[in-house]
């Protein structure tokens, strides 16, 4: 707090929120919560504290009023959020006193509401009162994933079997096996406590921040929507990934580049050698051709202690079956929260015809090839090798688990692991790059673009989608406290002035800009 500031208070926000019409309680909320909270921060932990009690007092008053109830149960999780890690402080000593109010909302709920998810959200913030609030939600026809949410943000970190990096977005998506849970002890046993402990907490707070937007949007909105996909990817068989043919490569010579030196390539029957510098590249098993700086697996591109680093947090999610609990589980989570698709706006469909459509059109041009950057496991690379064709496909990722799942449905796709950051591509050899759900997990967003821009022919099309940070305060909270085993410095969102000023520094000009909520779609093309 400023020096010689006044303390903040409740009563003039807490009024207003109080006698606030439906139309104007999200706007009146936020203005009740940033009195005493900024980001995750207190603005003054002891103003906060000494508020909570009026904060009790308005719940109870708000008896038969769910939507005030729910957002005054969101304001005061996000102030015991902002205590963490320390649990039980000063604020969560406060709150606890309304637990047996809370407790009773909670007990004999036959139907899920907006409150009973503000509620969720806020009591699993007390994992010493965990036998109580599980007792009190046992009978409550939660989904499975609201569920483990809560079941894991009651529990504390078991230091001699620390269960890391399988939390998000809810336990009940991690159906893993016993050889799956040794992968990740041994991986977890190569870890310093302080690491273990930092993870657990990025765990705990990913999972409270993807329970509070759903709350917080429901609590506006009404329930979500589920969103359903039907694209045929999913129907289609997956074999295990089979060694590529050369001709999957060579067919794309005047593309492919050394990473060390940008020289062409000579291809052969288990790898790629530069023809300037020599350095070999090999085809790894399962078809992929590894263009990243080394041949091991993992997240980082040099040996360098860091990388080696984030090559064993990401082993959290590396695992055979990866890919489908990306594309089912991880991925449409992931556009739930940033996207704040929660109402199903975007569904895959619309994402399908989106790349489509504008795919066609470029690949129609020319017959060069098409690169799906950072393609995952695959799914929206099948849709870029149905509009292009699929000899015509360069999908490209630094994750070769992903890849190893993209080739068991696209044996015909050439499969290349390789940085985004420094594209193994030539100059203005590319008539389209797809770039899907993806430039908001680059490290360096900008340099991306700027590749892109290198790397497409005059007239070439990018086919984007990321998300921008929300407008409202605390929802853009919850999307920046998502942080992930192999992003520790959590996902970085853009604003769209952003985007655009990268894209004009490629050389690109935006042909359309569209997205609800906090979607962006974007489609540019090359000048010159």
């Amino acid at each position: 707090m400023a020096p010689n500031a006044e303390p903040a208070t409740a009563a003039g926000p807490l009024t207003a929120f109080r006698e606030a019409h439906s139309e104007a309680l999200a706007e009146a909320f936020s203005r009740l919560v940033g009195t005493f909270w900024t980001d995750g921060v207190l603005n003054d932990p002891a103003s906060a504290r000494e508020a909570v009690p009026d904060l009790l007092v308005a719940w109870d008053d708000a008896d038969a009023d769910a939507a005030h109830r729910g957002y005054l149960a969101i304001a005061l999780g996000l102030l015991v959020e902002a205590e963490y890690p320390v649990l039980g402080g000063p604020v969560a000593t406060a709150v606890r006193q309304g637990l047996d109010s809370f407790l009773d909302e909670v007990r004999g709920t036959t139907v899920v509401t907006p409150l009973t998810l503000a509620l969720l959200y806020l009591l699993s913030h007390f994992p010493d009162e965990r036998a109580r609030v599980r007792s009190a939600f046992s009978g409550v026809p939660l989904d499975p994933d609201d569920r483990t949410r809560l079941d894991r943000g009651l529990t504390r970190l078991d230091h001699l079997d620390p269960d890391l990096g399988r939390a998000w977005p809810s336990p009940f998506d991690w159906d893993i096996d016993e050889q799956e849970r040794d992968f990740d002890r041994a991986w977890i046993r190569t870890l310093t406590p302080e690491q273990i402990s930092a993870t657990w907490d990025d765990d705990t707070r990913t999972l409270w921040a993807t329970a509070g937007a759903k709350a917080l949007w429901s609590v506006a909105n009404g329930m979500p929507t589920p969103v359903v996909d039907q694209n045929p990817y999913w129907s289609a068989p997956h074999e295990p990934a089979s060694t590529a043919d050369s001709a999957t490569f060579t067919r794309h010579e005047s593309a492919l580049r050394c990473t060390s030196c940008r020289s062409a390539l000579t291809f052969q029957d288990r790898g790629a050698r530069c023809q300037s510098c020599t350095t070999y590249y090999p085809v790894a098993l399962g078809g992929i051709l590894d263009l990243s700086r080394r041949e091991r697996s993992g997240a980082g591109v040099s040996d360098a202690a860091e990388d080696i680093e984030a090559d064993v947090l990401q082993n959290a999610a590396v695992m055979s079956t990866v890919g489908q609990h990306y594309e089912v589980g991880l991925r449409p989570a992931f556009l739930r929260v940033m996207g704040q698709n929660w109402g199903g706006g975007i569904t895959p469909a619309i994402e399908d015809a989106y790349i489509a459509d504008r795919l066609r059109a470029a690949a129609a041009r020319t017959g060069a090839p098409v690169l799906d950057l950072a393609a995952g496991a695959g799914r929206w690379t099948w849709v870029v090798a149905d509009a292009v064709g699929a000899d015509r496909v360069i999908a490209l990722d630094l994750n070769d688990a992903m890849l190893h799942w993209l080739r068991g449905r696209l044996p015909h796709v050439a499969a290349v692991r390789a940085s985004a950051l420094e594209l193994p591509v030539a100059d203005s050899c590319l008539a389209a790059v797809n770039c899907w759900n993806a430039l908001q997990a680059m490290p360096d967003a900008a340099q991306v673009i700027a590749e892109i821009g290198r790397c497409l022919q005059p007239g070439g099309m990018l086919t984007l989608m990321t998300f921008r940070w929300a407008d409202d305060p605390v929802y853009r909270y919850f999307q920046r406290s998502h942080i992930f085993p192999a992003r520790p410095e959590g996902y970085l969102l853009f604003e769209p002035q952003e985007i655009r000023s990268w894209l004009a520094a490629a050389g690109l000009s935006v042909v359309e800009e569209s997205g609800p909520g906090t979607f962006v779609f974007l489609t540019a093309k090359r000048e010159g």
